[in-house]
């Protein structure tokens, strides 16, 4: 009998128990003790910043095809900066206001490298004709240092003007090549997945000389439209080379900008015919 009414004094203060639970309090674990509800409070609102905008610094922006990139980059929406040893674009154009120019020479000093500033990528469009030793210094020595002094800044993807192999002409021109390749070994060692090096063959559009506009396309566009289908003549040792054809500036600055700032574009060498079928990509 004394067990039969412990088991139902048990039973009662379990029941009691339910009914404070069901009233929205619960069981402690400690013993004997019914604590309060649990309170719940508002999350807190954390102000997190947006991240870094993108910033692109074209080297040799005052240039043909240096201009139409700025122009480009400023069409996606960019932050756009220069650094040529001009300084300032002449181009009497609304969007050049919107750069921000500076003046230096790669193969002069340091104060260049304040360019880099929250700088994160690079179009380096930086090349020029002259003897074979200032060939070599302008289209290798002057690449390779804005290479090295990009990666030590920290910028996250450089890309860079180069140019196609045009067979014979090679020889005539043997300190232009051979500072274009040794830019592009440098690059390759410094940005192993962060590089892109265009190769096109002559590049043509509206080529502004002093006040003057010298339209290009005249020849270049025609040119490119017969040449673009004797992909397997330039394949000819030599003279193959030499059936390259020739492509549009602002195909150039597409694809220059597409590859500077997106991080799903491929390391690598870009062909003229590359150049075209990403030109073509929205």
């Amino acid at each position: 009998m004394s067990r039969l009414i412990q088991y139902r004094l048990s039973l009662s203060r379990l029941l009691n128990t339910s009914g404070s639970i069901g009233r929205g309090r619960y069981l402690s674990t400690e013993s004997n003790k019914i604590d309060e509800p649990l309170k719940v409070e508002e999350a807190e609102t954390v102000n997190v910043p947006p991240p870094p905008a993108e910033k692109l610094l074209v080297l040799g922006g005052t240039g043909f095809v240096g201009s139409h990139i700025c122009k480009e980059a400023l069409h996606r929406g960019l932050s756009v900066a220069s650094l040529s040893r001009s300084g300032k674009s002449s181009v009497p154009e609304s969007w050049a206001n919107k750069v921000q120019w500076h003046q230096g020479d790669l193969l002069s000093g340091d104060s260049w490298k304040e360019a880099l500033t929250g700088v994160t990528s690079i179009v380096s469009c930086v090349g020029g004709f002259g003897s074979n030793s200032y060939m070599y210094k302008i289209n290798g020595t002057a690449n390779i240092t804005a290479i090295r002094a990009a990666a030590e800044k920290g910028v996250k993807r450089f890309v860079y003007i180069s140019a196609a192999d045009t067979g014979v002409i090679n020889y005539f021109l043997q300190g232009y090549y051979d500072g274009k390749r040794a830019a592009e070994t440098e690059l390759l060692v410094r940005y192993p997945y962060g590089h892109v090096i265009l190769r096109p063959g002559f590049i043509y559009g509206n080529r502004r000389v002093g006040s003057m506009e010298v339209p290009l396309g005249v020849i270049g566009s025609p040119l490119e439209m017969i040449l673009q289908h004797a992909k397997p003549l330039t394949q000819i040792p030599l003279v193959g080379p030499l059936l390259t054809p020739p492509v549009n500036v602002t195909a150039v600055a597409k694809v220059a900008v597409r590859a500077a700032i997106d991080p799903v574009f491929p390391p690598g060498i870009v062909d003229v015919h590359g150049l075209q079928r990403y030109s073509q990509q929205k």
